[in-house]
């Protein structure tokens, strides 16, 4: 019996035996990696909601999604998979320079450079009372070590109830982007590259994770990346992760966001 290739990559591809490769051409992983559009990516959709009010009239339970630019991330791969969506859902922005912590503990630790900004900034301390006001709450940043050894008294002095819950994440690295080095390569070479990482991030999760348990943080880098000091650059698809070490692409968001809603403790909400 004759069967046709088409057919016959049709039905390779809806039994899952093939992978569904993605745009991967020299011009969309450029614009993948375009920092400047990519970064009002990142950031646009977590800011339009930020300090948003929760509203007594819906009935629908309150998420606070609190932090720098990687709560940012998380929140764009909330968006891009649709979860969250029995939520009403605000968030607070907090620079990766002045980070989370209560009141001044964190004045010594601040670079003077950053005094001014941190000064005007938001802050956990600011946020109290529309944390009282959430059903759920999460943390995400790239912890700076000494606000990380100062969480667990952060989180003491929220008073969080025991009908709330608190979720915290970790930092992620991808390493240094070098895209046009990537442009000469296959897609197999591309799914298989394994990138050498920032050594900090991984001491800082480990230290939290340690310290506040499997119940509250999420090592999302662990779960992007496995173990080890690498990590992965591309999607199963072939699409490039992050655009500049640190922050997601689209397809990055997306694909990080599903990984923490089927594979973590967020998958619950």
């Amino acid at each position: 019996m004759k069967i046709y290739v088409p057919l016959l990559l049709g039905l390779l591809c809806i039994g899952g035996m093939m992978p569904v490769w993605a745009d991967t051409s020299a011009d969309t992983l450029l614009k993948a990696a375009d920092t400047q559009a990519s970064g009002e990516y990142t950031r646009q959709r977590f800011l339009a909601v930020q300090k948003k009010p929760f509203d007594e009239a819906d009935a629908r339970k309150k998420a606070l999604i609190i932090g720098d630019s990687h709560a940012q991330d998380f929140f764009n791969g909330v968006l891009e998979n649709g979860y969250l969506s029995n939520y009403q859902l605000s968030t607070r922005y907090i620079p990766t320079r002045c980070q989370m912590v209560w009141g001044d503990k964190g004045a010594a630790f601040i670079q003077s450079k950053d005094t001014a900004l941190c000064a005007k900034s938001d802050n956990v301390m600011q946020a109290a009372a529309q944390i009282a006001e959430a059903d759920v709450i999460i943390m995400v940043a790239r912890w700076q070590d000494w606000a990380a050894k100062l969480l667990p008294e952060t989180i003491q002095q929220m008073q969080l109830r025991a009908d709330q819950q608190l979720i915290v994440l970790g930092a992620k690295d991808f390493g240094k982007i070098a895209i046009r080095n990537y442009l000469k390569l296959s897609a197999d070479e591309r799914l298989a590259l394994r990138n050498k990482v920032d050594p900090k991030p991984l001491a800082g999760n480990q230290w939290l994770r340690e310290t506040l348990g499997d119940k509250v943080f999420i090592d999302q880098q662990r779960l992007i990346c496995g173990e080890g000091d690498s990590c992965r650059l591309f999607t199963d698809a072939g699409e490039l992760l992050s655009y500049d070490g640190g922050h997601l692409t689209p397809a990055g968001a997306k694909y990080v966001g599903k990984l923490l809603f089927t594979e973590s403790l967020l998958q619950g909400l």
